[in-house]
């Protein structure tokens, strides 16, 4: 057999497309079919509840009627977008209390999750460790009505707190239902729920920090809070700033169901978000047009929030969501 023939016998020759080029998408899906298999449900229903959704934004410029619909309701302009940025009290609100909820939120609770890991990270013992993952992983798994449930449990007029106070003769604590400290109460609400699952990601990255250069930095005499300021930190850096863009896009969403499961007591002035609003002016209120240009908006700005903190990071010399 010629040297020839023995090449085309063990490297037969590829199907040819228009150009002669070999189909390397094709090829690439039919060796990862299994893959595209297991993620295509995920897929079916990122786009059915997520991306077909958006065509129903076409409702912020109509004077939108449930029973006329899409079709037939009549066409407004952007009338709907000056009635919400006009006087419109409601909304200021809700829009003065996500703002504060939103600060709150990135400044309190977006830094918890770092600062888990990097003490779960700290423990010798792998048993431990595992032990202290699970607990502070479950919160995570409970709904929002089992959630704010427990609270009420814990902290309410008759709760575990104050059942305890009066049983020592103390005088009790009002937490639930005092507006002003429902911020607070969110806030509490969502570390407790939240922080732990949060560390995977950071526990993740902090198990790919080479153990050496801890080794090299204890040689040349740096100390536990040194090694962390100047090799930990740095290598988290990347991680940090990623994490902290998405959730500037996320920012303006500061938990429907949280919320809005707790607004009786409180009352709107002190409970109304975004959200909320737009639940209570669009499905309750009936101004669906008026609250579809503000969750309009709202998606607008979380854009342009994602957009601008890329390219903030960009200057700063990181990689951010996406590449230059």
């Amino acid at each position: 057999m010629s040297r020839v023939e023995t090449a085309a016998r063990h490297h037969p020759p590829q199907l040819a497309v228009a150009g002669g080029a070999a189909p390397g998408a094709l090829r690439r899906l039919s060796r990862d079919k299994l893959l595209v298999l297991l993620g295509l449900p995920g897929a079916l229903a990122l786009l059915g509840f997520h991306y077909l959704p958006l065509l129903g934004n076409v409702i912020a410029f109509q004077d939108y009627q449930p029973y006329l619909g899409v079709s037939g309701s009549p066409w407004a302009g952007l009338t709907n977008f000056a009635a919400l940025l006009g006087d419109d009290p409601q909304f200021r609100t809700a829009l003065v209390n996500t703002l504060i909820l939103t600060v709150i939120q990135t400044v309190l609770v977006f830094p918890v999750p770092l600062g888990l890991a990097l003490l779960l990270n700290s423990l010798a013992g792998e048993r431990l460790k595992r032990l202290l993952q699970s607990v502070l992983y479950l919160p995570h798994f409970l709904s929002w009505v089992i959630v704010v449930a427990i609270f009420q449990q814990m902290l309410g007029n008759a709760g575990v707190l104050n059942t305890f106070l009066v049983q020592q003769d103390l005088p009790t604590a009002e937490i639930i239902g005092v507006p002003e400290l429902f911020k607070a109460l969110v806030t509490a609400q969502v570390i407790w729920k939240d922080a732990g699952w949060g560390t995977i990601i950071f526990l993740a990255a902090l198990s790919r920090i080479d153990p050496q250069q801890y080794e090299a930095a204890a040689v040349d005499g740096a100390g536990a809070w040194q090694r962390l300021v100047h090799v930990t930190l740095p290598a988290l850096r990347g991680l940090f700033i990623l994490l902290l863009i998405l959730r500037l896009g996320n920012s303006l969403s500061v938990g429907f169901e949280q919320i809005i499961l707790q607004q009786g007591p409180v009352g709107l002035d002190a409970s109304e978000v975004l959200d909320t609003w737009l639940y209570n002016n669009g499905v309750v209120g009936g101004s669906w047009g008026v609250s579809a240009a503000g969750g309009l908006l709202k998606g607008v700005v979380g854009i342009a929030l994602v957009l601008g903190a890329n390219k903030l990071a960009h200057l700063f010399g990181e990689q951010g969501v996406y590449r230059r």
